[in-house]
Formats: C-alpha cells, structure tokens, sequence
C-alpha cells in the first residue's frame, strides 16, 4: 500500500518526524543562545590574568602586600541552589562560600592559596561577603610581624583572623549574635573599625557599631550609631538603613556614611572625634552630636559607595583663586535585572564647604552603547574602587557597572568627569544566568555580573564577579594611560 503524500510531496509520517526534529532543534538553539559565551570587550583596558575562584560570586576584594608579597582577599556572596558548596579542591571538600585568598604577585598567574569557608546559606543569606585586611605595623597594639583580616560570617558575626601565612589563616576572634552585617571599614592606622550590623531593638536591618581593633584578638566595644529615627524606641519612619562608611582615619578625622543602595539615599558627613568620644547612650541628641553634614537623595537614588577624594586640584580652575576643592564619590546599586528600575549611575558631590554639599556631576554608561538592558542581568553601577594609593587617586576611578563591567573614569575636572576606557570580561561556562519573569514564566540570560573592583599600588584593577565567573586582573594600556595623564 502506497501512503499518500502531501501538498507538498512528503508523507504525514515524514512530516511529524520533521515537525519533530525542528522543534527540538528550535529548543536546543534557545538553549545554546541562553548558555552562548560572549567574547571579551574593551577600550584602552586589557586583561592580565583570571582566576575563576571555584565559581564563587565575589562581593569584595581587598589588596595586601605582605612582606614584598601581593596577596588578595575576596569575600564570596553564599552558594547558589544549583551549587550550594562548590569544590574546593585544595581541601578536597565541599565548602560553604567564604574567603578566598590568592597570591597575586605575579599578575598575569593568580595563585589560590586558601578558601576559608563562611556561613551556611544562599547568595545574601551566607557566606563571608565583606573583607579588609591590616598588617600589625600600623595597628598600635597589635604584632608588628602579622597581618590580620577582618570579615564578616553571614549576616551573624564579625570575625578576626591572623593571616601572616595566609595560606593558613587562624581565627582570633568573632563577635556574634548580629543580624544584618555588611560592608565594614577598619582604620589600620588607629584600628577603629565600623561595623556594619543589626542589633535586636534597632529599628533598621543595618546600623554602626564602632569597635577598637588596635588589639585584633581583644575586641573593645565603643558604641552603637545611627541615624535617629533608627534607634530603640523612636516613633515615626525609620530613614533608610546602613549600607557601609569610608574613614579618612585621625589625620582627616571625617567618616562618610552611605545609606541605601537603589533608593533614598542619604549621605552623612561625622566628625569622627565626636564619634568616638562622644556620649553613647543611642539618643536622637547623641546621634546627631557628631554630625557635620547629611545629604538626603531622591526616592530613587541610592548611596552604597561614599569615596572621598579631597584635596584634588582643579586644572581647570588654575588661574582662579580657588582651584581646590574636596569631593565625595557616591555610587548607587543597581538592584533589578534588565532595567526593571531607576538607573543607577555614580555621583560627585562638592564637599569643600562640608556643611553644604552640593551634586556637581554624574556618570552612566550609555545604554545604546552596548544594548546592555536586554543582555541579561544588572545594568548600572554597583561600587568604587577604595583605595587611596597615589597611583590614582584624584586621577581615576574605577566603577564596577554589572553587565557593562569595569569603567575607568577621569575625574580631575570632576565637574565634567570623562569615561578613559573599559573592560568587559567574557562569560565563561561557569556564568550563571540571570532570569526575570516574563508572562509569569523565567526568561534566562548569561550576562558578566560585574561586582566589586579595587586597585593596588602598582596600577593593576581587580574586578570580581557576582555570577561565578571569577577575578579578572586589569591594566590600562598605554593609550589608556596617556589619556589619564599618567606616566
């Protein structure tokens, strides 16, 4: 029996196989296209070396040199659902995500040295997100001959640990029962640390408490500080919690808060004298003691990074009487994936009269440019380098843009900062995707999660990722670094 073809000359049998095989190659297109890698891009930035940190997603990272050695510390989000405890093959473990520290000396070959586990838990929820490291030299009670890493465990605890070898880091202290803890900043010349915690009773998820750390295995508590409205038995709304504080130490005597991260963004200016010796009984009085200045942003503007860069001499301004002046870097975070909210970008503020702040100027990286709200993923600033080494500071900084990756940005003239160049890594297999609901159904893209960067004194840019891909080491390449005015 001969089985009838049809319109178009083939069999119904034929047809359903063909039917078939087309859909299924449709749905393994789509998939590739979810999962396709997406090659490297740049303008006068150039990549030194990788390291893909066990597909851990990265939150800070942090420079030493230890004694002629370069090391970096990395703080890690928690572990994913689909990888809660990656591998660690140097302990052959699995392990929650916590610390990682390299041996970066050699630039262009970044060497593991240890993975020091954190907190149970997934993304925000564990981990070990926020790390700073001093050596005992500049710390006044502390061992001249050790260094010391503070960090945090989870949302739960502080710790502190000895790092001299720092391919076998001993923990000193923890102080624990917290709730909430973030992105803290530790003085290494004075050992005043700030804290980012929660404490039962606050009226806000993250707060200050402030410790001496000069003896990093004696923790000496000096007081809690907020914002008031924030502290036990206030009325009204609470402002907006704590994301992190920046400290020019006893020299500068000023500590820089920022508050909120994508919306109501608050700036605040403290006498850092007043901070330490002040009363501490939490009162709205107390809180407001050591206030110098406070900044509140719009409803749709955050302020995760506060910089400051002061003494910066305007070459604009040279022939007018005065051609200094302090500003103050605030940096939004961007929260939601593939636009779905207000664009976050970076800020400079006039601080010069610091009692009166002023915005002079913003930067975002155009979105035509590289088409970056439909890549998948973040899309606008999340931090600034921190550092103060001379390389380039009141030069450049470096901003971490999520999808758009690192951008390097001329701020002498910080009225009209200039963009000098960018880097955005590849993706690699270890990318995750990132996935918004779309007709209440997931819609995945793999997209660079460009997190945190910092920089050392050699000139190198470290940039990690939030979506596993790893530590990408930077340099600005000649052209780069003429445009800068560097040598």
């Amino acid at each position: 029996m001969t089985v009838p073809l049809n319109v178009n000359g083939a069999r119904p049998h034929a047809m359903a196989t063909l039917r078939a095989c087309a859909a299924l190659a449709a749905a393994l297109l789509s998939c590739a296209a979810a999962r396709a890698q997406h090659a490297a891009e740049a303008r006068n930035m150039e990549l030194v070396g990788h390291h893909d940190l066990q597909a851990r997603s990265a939150y800070q990272p942090t420079l030493q040199n230890q004694d002629g050695r370069w090391i970096l510390y990395v703080g890690h989000h928690g572990g994913s659902a689909q990888n809660p405890r990656p591998l660690n093959p140097l302990t052959g473990r699995a392990e929650f995500n916590g610390t990682s520290i390299l041996d970066v000396t050699d630039p262009a070959n970044p060497r593991l040295l240890a993975h020091v586990p954190g907190e149970e838990g997934l993304d925000e929820a564990g981990g070990a997100q926020m790390v700073r490291v001093c050596s005992g030299r500049g710390l006044p009670k502390a061992d001249a001959a050790k260094f010391y890493m503070l960090r945090t465990f989870g949302n739960s605890a502080h710790e502190v640990w000895d790092v001299s070898d720092p391919a076998a880091p001993v923990r000193l202290a923890q102080l624990g029962g917290l709730k909430g803890t973030h992105k803290n900043f530790w003085e290494c010349d004075s050992g005043i640390a700030y804290l980012v915690s929660g404490l039962e009773g606050w009226r806000t998820r993250r707060m200050t408490q402030v410790y001496d750390l000069s003896d990093p295995a004696r923790p000496v508590f000096i007081r809690n500080f907020g914002l008031p409205g924030q502290q036990p038995g206030a009325t009204g709304d609470a402002p907006q919690e704590l994301h992190g504080a920046i400290s020019t130490g006893p020299a500068g005597n000023r500590v820089y808060f920022g508050y909120g991260t994508n919306k109501n963004g608050i700036v605040q200016i403290v006498d850092r004298q007043k901070l330490l010796r002040g009363p501490r009984e939490p009162t709205s009085e107390n809180l407001l003691a050591p206030q110098v200045a406070r900044l509140d942003m719009a409803p749709m503007t955050g302020a995760h990074t506060t910089f400051p860069i002061l003494g910066l001499e305007v070459p604009e301004f040279a022939h007018d009487r005065e051609a200094r002046r302090d500003v103050l870097l605030v940096v939004n975070e961007a929260i939601a994936n593939e636009c779905a909210e207000p664009r976050q970008m970076a800020w400079l503020l006039d601080i010069t009269v610091e009692t009166r702040p002023q915005f002079i100027s913003s930067f975002t990286v155009p979105e035509a440019s590289g088409h970056f709200c439909s890549r998948g993923g973040r899309f606008g600033t999340h931090s600034s380098n921190e550092s103060f080494a001379a390389v380039y500071y009141r030069k450049l900084v470096f901003l971490a843009h999520f999808n758009a990756g690192v951008r390097a940005l001329d701020i002498r003239n910080p009225f009209q900062p200039r963009e000098v160049g960018f880097y955005i890594p590849a993706t690699t297999a270890n990318t995750a995707p990132r996935c918004v609901k779309v007709d209440g159904r997931d819609r995945c893209r793999i997209a660079i999660q460009t997190n945190n960067v910092e920089v050392d004194e050699r000139g190198y840019v470290y940039a990690v990722d939030r979506a596993n891909t790893g530590l990408h080491i930077l340099r600005l390449t000649p052209e780069g670094r003429a445009l800068a005015g560097l040598q």
